[in-house]
């Protein structure tokens, strides 16, 4: 979950562009920092806990001198956030450096051995181990290189790591396994980086590297070998995000930049319709529909699974996929498995992948292009939705949704549909201007500790996303509940400090809805509701009211209702000082399990 960067430059020096390089890459984390970079006095390491920007002033971390660096921002798993644990770590004799994302699940038994052997350790981290194998191989008679693969040969568990020596100027090696790394290559410079958005000022040609790949970086080019040491012929692709898109435009935040970028995420997800077409065209007929997903996405999936059987009669089922190989017994060949998730590259999720392709068709819905993901499944629909900064997902939701609508369409060879959808971002620029309103209203409900938000059918899935943003961004505990399972347990909970936020479009699940008000107001509840413009019954029963247009069918309301619950949420965040782009204890992408 951590991010990491490396150039190899021409001209300018390392350290200014690794700042640059980590700022588009705090969302993966952001509680320490630290680069290395090489020079003709050796490799210097500047580090500490904090945020980019602090730490850099702090400890002047772009006097750095060289034209090699190597850089990390951390979100901590092994060991505390703590200067001694920021990465990079080194060697015994400080003339190796090393950056790493993932976990190393053998580290302990690896330390034990290598501290055996004479090596001291400076740190509580899983990383260290890295550096003192390679020193422990290079003080062998090995060089860089193959050190390194003596050094993969001996680790468990996931990385995506960089590494400079004293000995071998010139050079940046690493390796990648089950944790996002791609390489950048630019006009006589060469970068690597954890994500795309980190190299867009510099270069938007990429290789991306699969599982068990090395790299050797030098200033005349970059040798990519699989396990065997057998070079490996890789393609340089162009991407097409820009440098703006990963900026934030004018906005205070990139989260909000990216709630006001919806429409134009669907409008350019609505041009994948023809792919999707030629896939569905692929499909055998299947019997099942199973959707693996996290967090954000397993509400996608949620609204996927009343599609499927709603629209097509398929029965679906939805699976954390960090608990999916405990049911992985009911696949079969007539199972189609889609797994969907933003970076592809969320651990929990390609592993679920790995497995279910041994029993199942499977399809991924993905938002990055040569994902780890993209290659591990039979089948791939791709969100147009462009660099999402923020951590808390809000383009990427609505972008899953649409390409999860698009293919129940083509499944159903449904043109009404279809129409329907390409109505939607107009739907959108009509809802975005209830910014203000949505800011007073934040005001007003910004110090409650509770919230409760209900809905049923279609409308159950946005009660969890609409309650897992106000918990990612404002730190207020908040439920999603079926408005039918208030009475079973949770009414309990209810009382006149707690806001019900009430998700009612027209449909058939609306007078039960209705009828769920009733019982939290009997409790003293104050109720925000989101429904029609014309439901006078509605707004006799709310004492908030967020309204929308009489046209929003119940079964598009996931597509549309979700956007004020994400700007509640925002200006809550704001509204409490918080920064919503930087939750605590969070990062975009969770690569590990």
């Amino acid at each position: 979950m951590c991010g990491i960067v490396g150039c190899i430059l021409k001209d300018n020096q390392a350290a200014p562009v690794l700042r640059d390089c980590l700022k588009r890459l705090e969302y993966r984390g952001y509680d320490s920092v630290g680069i290395a970079t090489y020079s003709s006095s050796g490799i210097t390491i500047k580090k500490d806990k904090g945020e980019i920007e602090e730490v850099f002033d702090q400890i002047n971390l772009e006097e750095l001198p060289g034209k090699i660096g190597i850089s990390h921002v951390r979100w901590a798993t092994h060991g505390l956030p703590t200067q001694e644990n920021s990465h990079p770590h080194m060697d015994c004799d400080g003339k190796i450096a090393v950056v790493h994302n993932g976990i190393i699940e053998n580290y302990k038994e690896l330390k034990d051995q290598l501290e055996g052997e004479g090596h001291h350790f400076n740190s509580q981290t899983d990383t260290e181990v890295i550096a003192h194998l390679i020193e422990k191989y290079c003080k062998q008679g090995l060089g860089l290189e193959e050190s390194l693969h003596q050094t993969i040969a001996k680790l468990q568990g996931s990385y995506a790591f960089a590494v400079i020596s004293a000995d071998e100027p010139g050079k940046i090696v690493g390796a990648k396994k089950e944790s996002p790394l791609i390489l950048g290559v630019g006009d006589g410079e060469y970068f690597l980086a954890s994500d795309v958005p980190a190299m867009l000022h510099h270069t938007r040609r990429v290789i991306y590297l699969a599982d068990n790949e090395t790299f050797l970086i030098e200033s005349d080019g970059i040798t990519v070998r699989d396990l065997n040491r057998k070079v490996v012929d890789k393609a340089i692709e162009n991407i097409k995000w820009t440098p703006e898109m990963a900026q934030k435009g004018g906005y205070d935040h990139f989260t909000l930049k990216e709630i006001y970028e919806q429409p134009d995420a669907v409008k350019n997800t609505l041009f994948e319709l023809s792919e999707i077409e030629k896939i569905v065209d692929k499909f055998p007929k299947f019997k099942k529909i199973t959707f693996v997903a996290c967090g954000t996405s397993y509400h996608a999936s949620m609204v996927g699974k009343y599609l499927f059987e709603g629209l097509l009669g398929l029965p679906a089922e939805v699976l954390l996929a960090s608990e999916f190989e405990y049911g992985v017994g009911a696949l079969d060949p007539e199972s189609l498995v889609i797994f969907i998730s933003q970076s592809g590259e969320t651990a929990d999720t390609l592993k679920a992948l790995k497995i279910a392709n041994k029993k199942a068709e499977t399809l991924v819905i993905v938002n990055v292009l040569g994902s780890t993901a993209t290659r591990e499944a039979d089948h791939v629909i791709y969100t147009r939705a462009g660099p999402e900064i923020g951590v808390a997902a809000t383009k990427t939701y609505v972008s899953q949704l649409i390409s999860i609508y698009l293919l129940v369409a083509c499944m159903g060879k449904d043109k009404e549909l279809l129409e329907q959808l390409n109505q939607v971002p107009d739907l959108m620029e009509k809802i975005l201007p209830c910014g203000d309103d949505i800011r007073n209203m934040a005001n007003k409900y910004k110090d409650a500790c509770d919230f409760f938000y209900i809905g049923r059918g279609f409308s159950y899935p946005t009660a969890m996303e609409g309650a897992l943003k106000l918990k990612e961004i404002t730190y207020i505990h908040a439920e999603g509940y079926a408005a039918g399972e208030l009475k079973h347990g949770p009414l309990a909970l209810i009382d006149d400090e707690v806001p019900v936020v009430a998700i009612v479009p027209p449909g058939k699940s609306h007078d039960k809805t209705l009828n769920n008000l009733e019982e939290v107001k009997a409790r003293g509840a104050r109720v925000i509701a989101l429904g029609s413009a014309d439901d006078d019954v509605l707004k006799s029963e709310a004492h908030d009211m967020i309204e929308f247009s009489p046209e929003i069918s119940e079964i598009l309301s996931p597509l549309l209702y979700v956007l004020p619950l994400q700007l509640l949420s925002y200006y809550i965040s704001v509204a409490r000082g918080i920064d919503p782009d930087k939750p605590k204890n969070l990062a975009k992408c969770v690569t590990v399990e």
